[in-house]
């Protein structure tokens, strides 16, 4: 058996993870910060992925960095072309899975107890320090989750995957589109082992996630 696909769907997800929990955190806690109004339209250009449609997100992606646009040539002239490449899978995954991150740490940050940065402020302590030694330790259980909930969704991700770098063995090969392929195949053994592998992920994923939502409430009552 091939665990190219494993291996491939793997680190797309872990890559694009990475990305997330940087750029989610940073939107996040700024969105937090803003006017109701100026927050409500960036939720809504944030999370738009979260609501469309993957085949969608895939052909926007489409519209960017394909071979004959200005920032797909740019990409192709720096030796890093995204359509046809498993790297193209990163930029797939980030954007269908950032709104998970972004609006469980924007939630984090809004209900953290903003007296403690006060405190810190009192105290003489940097923003910096504030940011990473108070605020994010008090909304750890919510960012974590939703780091969990955003790989868990890079690494089941199909439609913007198998649009922008399809399917060839051992090159851009991923969990979800070895499934199709080997069920388009009449391969319906080799699909249901693939699709065992996903399921069993997929539940330890969301135990994961029931532990943390245990944990955090049990810290709450204390």
């Amino acid at each position: 058996m091939d665990w190219f696909p494993l291996w491939n769907s793997l680190r797309i997800a872990a890559v694009s993870s990475v990305l997330v929990f940087f750029t989610g955190i940073a939107a996040a806690y700024y969105a937090a910060r803003l006017p109701r109004l100026v927050k409500g339209v960036l939720d809504v250009a944030l999370t738009l992925p979260l609501v469309l449609p993957p085949t969608v997100v895939g052909y926007f992606l489409l519209l960017l960095f394909g071979s004959r646009k200005p920032l797909g040539e740019m990409l192709e002239q720096l030796g890093f072309p995204l359509v046809m490449h498993w790297y193209g899978g990163i930029a797939a995954a980030f954007i269908v899975s950032f709104p998970l991150l972004y609006r469980t740490a924007r939630g984090a940050f809004e209900s953290f107890d903003r007296t403690l940065a006060q405190a810190g402020q009192t105290l003489g302590l940097s923003n910096t320090y504030i940011f990473w030694r108070i605020r994010m330790p008090a909304c750890r259980q919510g960012i974590f989750a939703g780091v969990v909930l955003a790989f868990a969704r890079a690494l089941g991700e199909y439609g913007a995957t198998s649009m922008l770098i399809g399917y060839t063995p051992g090159r851009t090969a991923t969990i979800s589109t070895t499934v199709y392929q080997l069920w388009r195949i009449g391969e319906d053994g080799q699909a249901m082992l693939w699709v065992l592998v996903n399921l069993a992920i997929s539940a330890a994923v969301l135990l994961t996630v029931n532990l943390l939502e245990r944990r955090q409430k049990q810290e709450g009552r204390t």
